[in-house]
């Protein structure tokens, strides 16, 4: 009886059922340095975002109350994103150098942001081009995000699952 609980014990520890507070620490980091990356990008799209496509008529310049609200939420997002895209892409590539795995991470969370974004500024009849440019913004936010990830690990800032 002691084998087989041994065994079963082995097994779960092997498909990551049980995991360590080292395990646990080592994902809250990776999610840190996510969300500061998303943090950083989404602050440098929002620069060039507004010195790019806000104009002085825009309803949201007549209104910066409600460019600084729309502005926290967002960049909220943006850095929750980060924090969950960091924590998840540490699970999906392990000690496996798959590319497409890394990129397929990118691309769905991409996506999932994108066309959220699409999907609500399409409703709202905003312009095509800001929208398009909304949807590469979240491809280019979760690719930065994988490239400081990488570096972090490279660096053995943060553990592979």
């Amino acid at each position: 009886m002691i084998e087989v609980n041994e065994a079963v014990r082995e097994i779960k520890q092997s498909e990551g059922s049980d995991l360590t507070w080292v395990e646990q620490w080592e994902s809250l980091k990776a999610g840190g340095i996510g969300a500061i990356a998303a943090g950083v990008l989404f602050a440098l799209f929002t620069v060039i975002n507004r010195a790019w496509m806000l104009t002085p008529t825009s309803p949201l310049a007549l209104q910066p109350e409600i460019l600084e609200v729309t502005l926290a939420v967002s960049g909220a997002i943006a850095i929750l994103s980060g924090f969950l895209f960091a924590v998840t892409y540490r699970y999906v590539i392990r000690h496996d150098q798959n590319v497409h795995l890394k990129s397929g991470a990118i691309a769905a969370f991409g996506l999932v942001r994108g066309l959220a974004q699409l999907d609500l500024g399409w409703q709202s009849g905003v312009a095509p081009l800001p929208l398009l440019t909304m949807l590469l913004e979240s491809f280019v936010l979760f690719a930065g995000v994988r490239i400081v990830l990488d570096w972090a690990i490279a660096q053995s800032k943060v553990k592979l699952f």
